[in-house]
């Protein structure tokens, strides 16, 4: 969580100030060193652990990008120890704090996953006869207008709608920065340091820049770079970057998210969606 959110060092402060952090974790990350008073680590299954109770191997369910929902079954021995499912966990902690409070089956959810299932087609629309359509083959598409041409809207057609862009003025010599993925990852989980998409290979603390900019900035190519961020009058900084001499827009820059999430401002926000605005954060960039 605290790599994955804007500003980490001012999240990862309000972390610490926490009574009590809990973190349900597949494996050991450094977002574990930043804690509450108490903090604890519950161990979990992987996606790929064989996630044996009660009435059998169970398996849970994902959506991909293009809206279909398939079975996710994993198919290896788990490690030895304490760790249980995340379902487990989670159901054990609401019977151990709600008791007799809670009219919820938590312990039927934890024995078999088509209850949960079950629950799940009775509230949300598209879900219906959820434990049927997930064992097809191959899974089966959430409701969306495109694919059904129908639509949410008065006349039932898609309805477009003009926004006004708003023009940015920067000063001499910023930058506007984008935080970006690399190949071989999934969210802030890194499974390479190799991004075969634009040629770096064991490194991800870089600085895509315009060779105009670099020039002006008497940066040269693979030149070590701090990087500081500018909003309403208040700066953060990240320290060390690798600059690259990349095709990318004049007065443009990009860097690999979590490693630059410290420079995106927690209160620069989209104005209706209130996500953070990684794809535009005003740098300035020095030589290191």
């Amino acid at each position: 969580m605290l790599s994955a959110s804007s500003d980490t060092e001012f999240v990862a402060e309000g972390i610490r100030q926490l009574k009590l952090s809990v973190y349900v974790s597949t494996k050991l990350n450094r977002g574990h060193l930043t804690t509450g008073e108490t903090a604890l680590i519950l161990p979990c299954y992987a996606h790929l652990d064989k996630d044996m109770q009660r009435s059998g191997q169970q398996f849970t369910s994902c959506e991909n990008s293009m809206g279909v929902v398939s079975q996710s079954k994993g198919v290896l021995d788990p490690l030895e120890g304490e760790m249980l499912s995340e379902v487990a966990i989670i159901s054990g902690m609401a019977l151990a704090t709600l008791g007799e409070k809670s009219t919820v089956d938590w312990v039927g959810y934890t024995e078999n996953y088509d209850t949960i299932r079950d629950s799940i087609a009775r509230i949300v629309p598209g879900f219906e006869n959820f434990n049927e359509k997930i064992r097809k083959p191959g899974g089966f598409y959430l409701p969306n207008g495109p694919r059904h041409r129908q639509f949410n809207t008065s006349n039932g057609r898609a309805n477009f709608s003009v926004t006004q862009i708003e023009a940015h003025e920067l000063e001499k010599d910023q930058l506007v920065l984008m935080t970006i993925r690399s190949h071989d990852q999934f969210n802030t989980t890194i499974y390479d340091y190799n991004d075969r998409y634009r040629g770096v290979f064991g490194e991800r603390r870089v600085i895509f820049m315009n060779a105009e900019d670099m020039a002006e900035r008497n940066i040269k190519h693979e030149q070590l770079v701090n990087i500081t961020s500018h909003f309403n009058g208040q700066q953060r900084r990240i320290e060390r970057f690798i600059a690259l001499s990349y095709d990318i827009p004049k007065g443009n820059t990009a860097a690999y998210y979590p490693e630059a999430n410290p420079l995106v401002p927690i209160d620069s926000v989209a104005k209706e969606s209130n996500t953070p605005t990684s794809k535009f954060v005003v740098v300035s960039i020095e030589a290191a």
